[in-house]
């Protein structure tokens, strides 16, 4: 049996087979499971080696993006959570599941991930484009070379994977935290330009500040952003792959063979 990989659904959740064929591709064994059945213990999440919080719009988005979702992991699941992300196991948000990770203070995961109240202020958040409406394009991604993050290594060349949301610009609380986040390794994807060049819209298609496209933890294991890697696994979903045959897999495969991998040598 190959490495065990949850899937979390909730209602809202739409990427979830999407992302479950990544895993599937990667070589592992990828499991579509919902929440209520990891909090009823019908299930537990320490069986599973790498977890994945897919795209879609949890709880219909109410009360903010992924904020209903946060709470669930926070209040029901909290204690299996922080055990698996303590034990280096992976965990990839993507769009939504970023998004659900932010509102969890999950990421980025600065002086222990407290969560955001009235007396702690959140220290990143995801907030509505800066164009002011939904983006679904092809962007490219560079990982930074001095991220520890588990998900990018390897990754000397940029991808380019779809993005598809409303909600994506990433904002910090001041410059101190993008300092932080820049020394400690913790921005793992960055948008970069077609040609090189500087990168303003629709490369950057949110405005996230420092062009940053996706976060990970100090401890490099949870990884969150924006675009849809799970949507690039293969040659064929790639709008020119009949132009670009030397293409052999989609670019986005190569976040999700990391994860397996690493997970496995755990």
């Amino acid at each position: 049996m190959g490495l065990r990989v949850l899937i979390l659904r909730a209602p809202g959740i739409n990427r979830d087979a999407d992302a479950a064929a990544a895993c599937e591709l990667a070589g592992a064994q990828a499991e579509r499971v919902h929440i209520n059945r990891l909090a009823d213990h019908s299930l537990c999440l320490h069986d599973y080696g790498f977890l994945v919080i897919p795209g879609g719009f949890s709880y219909g988005d109410h009360l903010g993006a992924g904020k209903l979702l946060a709470i669930d992991l926070q209040h029901r699941l909290g204690e299996q959570l922080a055990t698996f992300v303590a034990d280096g196991r992976p965990v990839l948000g993507i769009c939504n599941g970023f998004q659900v990770l932010i509102k969890a203070a999950i990421l980025p995961g600065l002086q222990g991930g407290e969560p955001a109240t009235e007396h702690v202020r959140p220290q990143a958040t995801l907030t509505h484009n800066a164009s002011g409406h939904f983006e679904c394009r092809w962007v490219q991604l560079a990982a930074e070379p001095a991220s520890r993050c588990i998900f990018t290594q390897g990754m000397t060349m940029p991808i380019e994977v779809p993005v598809a949301h409303g909600e994506g610009r990433l904002v910090v609380a001041d410059d101190t935290i993008l300092d932080q986040l820049q020394t400690q390794g913790q921005i793992a994807l960055r948008y970069v330009a077609p040609d090189g060049g500087d990168v303003t819209y629709p490369a950057n298609p949110n405005g996230s500040v420092g062009n940053i496209a996706g976060l990970c933890n100090p401890q490099g294991n949870v990884l969150g952003l924006m675009p849809h890697p799970e949507d690039a696994v293969l040659p064929q979903q790639h709008p020119r792959w009949t132009r670009e045959p030397w293409r052999q897999m989609g670019d986005g495969l190569l976040l999700f063979q990391n994860a397996v991998r690493y997970a496995a040598q755990l």
